[in-house]
């Protein structure tokens, strides 16, 4: 497992992104800053390096002895910090030479002890250092890795500790009924009964169903982790926010003659057949963006688009030069993609059939002509995204046809829906708890006390592994400390 004295150091930003963050964290953190970092961060340790427990400090910083770059630098002291230790984020705009001379430096010539970090090794020092649970701690990687709004939902309820805070209050109902099941042990021999067995079983009975609730109201990450995503891409003004809007059955985006109306990806649930999908619309893609409001808004489009599993690729045939939708399919990576003819409703039967052919042959693909107008070719374009997901989702489907119930279910949260989001790990541990609830129950029932308090102090563990491993808990290592490895070595480094 993780050596909490190290201090450690790793790239935290996207390989793809023009701004590089180097974080480092660890004991030794300030000390190295102090020999790269210009301005020098001064004073004396016990003075906290006279500065507040988080700063901005603009700067440069030493790549070797021949190369300084203008760099930012944030600085989060211990215990303020994500990890619990001193934190240090390098923000520089450089290239991946550059960055790796810089990390190469560190960890060549810093003086103090420094290494690589391991995947996820930030996060799993901010849970081991108790800043975070273990379910907030997954709820990180997924945020990370998250491709639609329902995703990113799920994570962002396991983070706000919600599911801790259900948890803690059935932990704390189970050892008040385990304190009066072992009081009555501990003066067996005296005229005293601090519960009766009706009043045991009733409580047991209580918890149970609160268990039971818990899995009952919760949405299965899993579940909603694997929601497909369908986007809508295209040039500016290709009729794309009037197809979603036509698709979704309401006005989700803006409608304007007037291109660039969209920035944002914006996003619904589209309701189909087989099953259910993310359905958005993002910016228009243009070759040159414009300013750097444009430029943000197509990395958002490119990247929601490069995570969908079907793009609806919008064309306007109204047009007769399609030289800048070509260059805009080549920006376009995805698995699968339908072409469609958008604004069919412009052009008379004969020069649709036209322009059609000369789109075919253009793209070397099959149009579909649409209208979002008139609704023509909308339900077939609805029934090819169907189509499309089920057949890269071939896992999911029922032997008879659709989906299982169990893809069916959950795929995303309802509106009005208030429960929580649950792990495979955390539906496992509340199982179990339940069934040793139950026992214990049972148990109580036959006079059997002391097997009724063993058994239930096993289901108070089981629900305290969804914020700490057993090993913990107990002080001991076990097995259990694999728990850690599986959930941490899941994350990308740097995070």
């Amino acid at each position: 497992m993780y050596d909490l004295s190290d201090t450690i150091v790793a790239v935290s930003s996207p390989a793809c992104e023009k701004r590089v963050i180097v974080r480092i964290t660890g004991q030794g953190a300030v000390d190295i800053l102090k020999q790269i970092f210009t301005p020098p961060i001064s004073a004396k340790r016990d003075a906290r390096y006279a500065v507040r427990d988080t700063s901005l400090i603009s700067g440069s910083v030493r790549v070797d002895d021949e190369l300084k770059i203008d760099a930012k630098l944030y600085l989060f002291l211990a215990p303020h910090s994500y990890t619990g230790d001193d934190v240090a984020e390098i923000h520089i705009y450089t290239n991946p030479s550059v960055t790796e001379a810089l990390i190469g430096s560190l960890l060549g010539n810093s003086g103090e002890p420094l290494r690589m970090a391991g995947p996820g090794e930030f996060t799993a020092r901010a849970y081991l250092n108790g800043k975070i649970d273990l379910a907030q701690a997954e709820a990180v990687n997924e945020i990370i890795t998250t491709s639609n709004k329902f995703q990113l939902d799920a994570a962002e309820k396991l983070l706000s500790g919600r599911l801790a805070e259900t948890t803690a209050a059935i932990r704390a109902s189970i050892m008040d009924c385990l304190s009066l099941i072992e009081a009555g042990l501990d003066f067996s021999g005296e005229d005293i009964e601090f519960i009766t067995v009706a009043e045991a079983v009733e409580r047991l009975a209580g918890i149970k169903r609160r268990l039971e609730q818990l899995l009952s109201a919760s949405i299965s990450y899993e579940s909603v982790i694997d929601l497909p995503a369908a986007g809508i891409a295209g040039a500016p003004n290709a009729g794309k926010s009037s197809l979603l809007n036509k698709l979704l059955g309401r006005a989700r985006s803006i409608v304007s003659d007037r291109s660039k109306t969209t920035r944002d990806v914006l996003t619904g649930e589209l309701s189909l057949r087989h099953c259910r999908c993310v359905l958005f619309d993002c910016a228009g893609l243009t070759l040159a963006p414009s300013n750097i409001l444009d430029e943000l808004a197509q990395q958002a489009a490119v990247e929601a688009l490069k995570n969908s599993s079907v793009v609806v690729f919008c064309i306007d045939i109204s047009k007769t030069d399609h030289s800048e939708d070509i260059a805009i399919r080549n920006l376009i990576k995805c698995e699968e993609m339908i072409p469609v003819a958008t604004k069919s409703d412009l052009l008379t039967p004969d020069m649709l059939a036209e322009r059609l052919v000369e789109l075919n042959k253009l793209f070397a693909a099959e149009f579909l002509p649409i209208s979002a107008k008139t609704g023509a070719g909308v339900e077939v374009l609805r029934e090819r995204i169907d189509r499309k997901i089920i057949e890269l989702a071939p896992h999911q489907l029922h032997p008879e046809g659709g989906l299982k119930p169990s893809a069916r279910a959950g795929l995303s949260p309802p509106d009005n829906w208030c429960g929580v989001v649950l792990t495979a790990r955390h539906r496992q541990a509340i199982t179990e708890a339940i069934e040793n609830v139950t026992e214990s129950a049972n148990e109580v029932k036959a006079d059997n006390d002391e097997v009724a308090a063993m058994v239930l102090r096993a289901a108070y563990q089981a629900i305290s592994t969804i914020e700490q491993p057993r090993f913990l808990l107990s002080q001991e290592s076990s097995g259990d400390e694999q728990i850690l490895d599986r959930i941490f070595s899941r994350f990308c480094i740097g995070k």
